[in-house]
Order: C-alpha cells, then sequence, then structure tokens
C-alpha cells in the first residue's frame, strides 16, 4: 500500500468537492480507510515545489507518481485510493 498526498487549496472549490468525494468512499468502503492521505495546502508548503510538480489542484500523488490532478470526480477519486491500494 502506499501514502497519497494530496495538494489542495482550502479556498478552493474544486478541492473541497474532491474531499467531499474522499469522505464518501471512505464510508462506502471501509478498506479505504487503511490508507495514508496526507493533505498539503499549495499556499503553506512551497518548499515542496521542487519535489511534485503540479499546476492545478486537488493533485493527487501515489507514492512519488502523480496519478490526477485538477477537477476530481467520484470516480477518479476512487481510482487513485485503488492504485495506492496496489489494486
Amino acid at each position: 500500500m502506499k501514502k497519497i498526498t494530496m495538494f489542495i487549496i482550502e479556498s478552493c472549490p474544486a478541492c473541497m468537492e474532491a474531499l467531499h468525494w474522499m469522505d464518501v468512499l471512505l464510508l462506502e468502503n471501509t478498506a479505504y480507510t487503511s490508507l495514508t492521505i496526507e493533505k498539503i495546502d499549495g499556499f503553506q508548503r512551497l518548499d515542496l515545489v521542487g519535489k511534485y510538480e503540479y499546476h492545478y489542484v486537488p493533485a493527487f500523488y501515489v507514492g512519488e507518481e502523480k496519478v490526477h490532478e485538477g477537477v476530481a470526480s467520484f470516480d477518479k477519486i476512487r481510482r487513485v485510493f485503488d492504485a495506492a491500494m496496489g489494486a
């Protein structure tokens, strides 16, 4: 199982929607509760810009690989979670 790193900006409506879909998925599938998810505010952690390259938020990394960037749907976030679980 790999760690998910999620970059958000708190004032971003797409980020808030992604967080909502994440909550729904966690409630629907208890296996996802074992995932490690680090949420990072892109404005607060400018020191990570060199390590992670993204242009839009939310941006999701599984391990060191970017797996999604930009507006996310329920299905897109499920794919992020499944990638982290190794499915």
